[in-house]
């Protein structure tokens, strides 16, 4: 590989300063770095960001190749600013054992764009009633520590204590999405003002809160690692900040569209705004803006949930959950937490690199960008302003919910251990 030289690019947010990486590694971090035979990009005080990590991405393949695959989910990953992202579980055949997590793995380094590294299913078929081959997935080439039933509640507390103490045995840890089935039967949204007058089901926030509430304390029993998905709710943030202040072992992600997005869009009945857990209140969001400010909730996973346009594009009763979010994702963090002040970039970096990859156990990502760590980069301009255009997604699917909407910032150069796969914002 030839030398890269990043030139007057702000570190996390810091003062302007030059990069050079050679082959695979971050060679050098300074100011006046010569490197003559060294590629050279002037970042003109743009951002540069560690490698930006998804916790929670859906990539459909094996099964619902219509909808994404591992290569195009990759791609719309890269444009967004991401070296790594953790497949979802919920494909078809479901990801519950060795043979199909390494399928998924081997599509990831077989892409080139960014590492994929699947997340086990918890119980068998996702069915809640019988663990899947924890250890063997662990085991394989794929080498799993992240599981979850994403799209299904593990229900049943004593098959959620049982994985729980399953994964301790290496370390791994178990990612909950909050839903209580009973209390969600026939939802269609918030359950709240804006449910009532449009006279849609409601999903009430005590469906995730009550299950948070008993998986903290169950995982604070076995001393295991407990995640939660896509947190939504006020009430979720205390429950988490409780346990928390207990010195349990749980983390927490947020979906940056649960950081912008209200049930008020609901009254468009635009199934584009259809999503599990679905949008919530203004004070919510504020609540959720809060807690990624201070910690409590350790990142922003986006959930990047793509669907085919005959999914999204009937009434709103019958369409799929879900939206896709690796491509918008950092702007939205930029729009909800740095122009307001909540975060700064080195903030947003611990939020959407260093943490998520601590909590996946993913090595050589979120790293620091210091010399000897991989050049595993994401260079950004933060003064970009421009309206969201789904016919240039990277994504096989369209179904953002941004469409239109002046989103600020740009991705304009990614790096896999120092081989661009984006360049000047477009696919290298």
């Amino acid at each position: 590989m030839s030398k890269i030289l990043i030139r007057g690019a702000k570190v996390l947010g810091g003062e302007p300063g030059d990069v050079l990486i050679d082959g695979e590694t971050v060679a050098e971090v300074g100011t006046g770095i010569e490197a003559g035979d060294a590629t050279v990009i002037e970042a003109g005080g743009q951002i540069l960001l560690p490698g930006l990590v998804d916790l929670h991405t859906h990539l459909r393949e094996p099964g619902r190749e219509d909808s994404e695959t591992v290569l195009t989910g990759t791609r719309a990953a890269a444009v967004g600013g991401f070296t790594a992202v953790h497949a979802m579980a919920n494909t078809f055949p479901v990801a519950d054992t060795a043979g199909v997590v390494e399928q998924v793995w081997r599509l990831g380094r077989e892409s080139g764009y960014c590492d994929v590294q699947p997340v086990g299913a918890v119980t068998v078929g996702l069915e809640g009633k019988q663990l899947a081959e924890l250890g063997a997935m662990h085991d394989s080439a794929a080498g799993v520590k992240v599981f979850s039933d994403d799209g299904k509640c593990v229900d049943d507390a004593v098959i959620m204590r049982r994985a729980l103490e399953y994964v301790k045995a290496f370390d791994g840890v178990v990612a909950q999405h909050a839903q209580e089935p009973r209390l969600t039967e026939g939802a269609q949204m918030n359950e709240g003002v804006v449910s009532a007058e449009l006279g849609l089901g409601g999903w009430p926030a005590v469906a995730e809160e009550s299950v948070i509430a008993r998986d903290v304390l169950l995982a604070a029993h076995v001393g295991s690692r407990v995640h939660i998905c896509h947190l939504s709710t006020a009430g979720s943030v205390e429950i988490v900040r409780w346990a928390k202040s207990k010195g349990w072992n749980v983390t927490a992600e947020v979906t940056p569209h649960h950081l912008l997005l209200t049930d008020e869009l609901v009254r468009t009945y635009n199934p584009v705004y259809k999503v599990n857990p679905p949008l919530r209140t203004e004070a919510d969001v504020m609540a959720l803006r809060e807690a990624l400010a201070d910690g409590t909730i350790d990142c922003v996973a986006t959930d990047h949930a793509p669907h085919p346009h005959e999914d999204k594009d009937c009434e709103w009763a019958a369409a799929a959950m879900g939206m896709v979010g690796l491509e918008t994702a950092l702007s939205v963090v930029q729009q909800t937490m740095v122009d307001t002040g909540l975060l700064d970039w080195a903030g947003v970096a611990d939020r959407m690199s260093f943490r998520p990859a601590a909590i996946g156990r993913l090595e050589g990502h979120g790293r620091p960008v210091s010399a000897g760590e991989p050049a595993n980069l994401t260079l950004v301009d933060p003064a970009y302003r421009g309206a969201v255009d789904p016919a240039g997604f990277a994504s096989r699917s369209r179904n953002t919910p941004y469409e239109g909407r002046e989103l600020p910032g740009r991705v304009t150069h990614t790096f896999l251990r120092g081989r661009a796969t984006v360049v000047d914002g477009k696919l290298a």
